[in-house]
């Protein structure tokens, strides 16, 4: 399946596998997703849509099985405070819907932050720009195909 988020990869001859796999519309969640695709839920990767205060919208590429640190994405966006934006806006400003949101062809450039921990893995899951449709890829080739900026501890374990 080509996705905008494919063509780009292609355009910028980067290796990358596909996975498809069958969507569940009533647990979208990066777990259920890692589960599918055969990969554990740390080396699966979500990409969240946040707003700072000083600097505007950010995407937030973390593992499955993380939450979102505010407080280090603020610190790394040069922002005082972020937050996650509503659901309701992931699509106009992105151009994807929840469980297919990535960095790759999105509407608009946004800085994006990625948890550093993505570096040591010798691939990573993220998605397609699509539910159903997972790109594996070496952290390092995502990395400079999104322009993404690797941050220490930006997703921590749930509470």
């Amino acid at each position: 399946m080509k996705t905008n988020a494919v063509r780009i990869l292609d355009k910028l001859s980067v290796s990358y596998q596909l996975r498809e796999y069958d969507v569940d519309p009533s647990d979208l969640s990066a777990e259920a997703v890692a589960a599918k695709v055969g990969m554990a839920p740390s080396q699966t990767y979500k990409t969240l849509v946040c707003k700072g205060d000083k600097t505007g919208y950010h995407f937030a590429i973390i593992a499955g099985d993380r939450e979102l640190d505010l407080k280090v994405l603020a610190a790394a966006a040069r922002d005082r405070s972020c937050s996650l934006v509503p659901l309701k806006e992931v699509q106009p400003l992105t151009g994807y819907i929840r469980g297919g949101v990535t960095v790759l062809g999105a509407k608009k450039a946004f800085g994006a932050y990625i948890d550093a921990a993505a570096l040591a893995w010798p691939s990573i899951s993220v998605s397609g720009g699509m539910r159903g449709l997972q790109i594996i890829i070496a952290p390092g080739d995502y990395v400079s195909a999104t322009g993404a900026t690797p941050v220490p501890e930006l997703g921590r374990l749930p509470a």
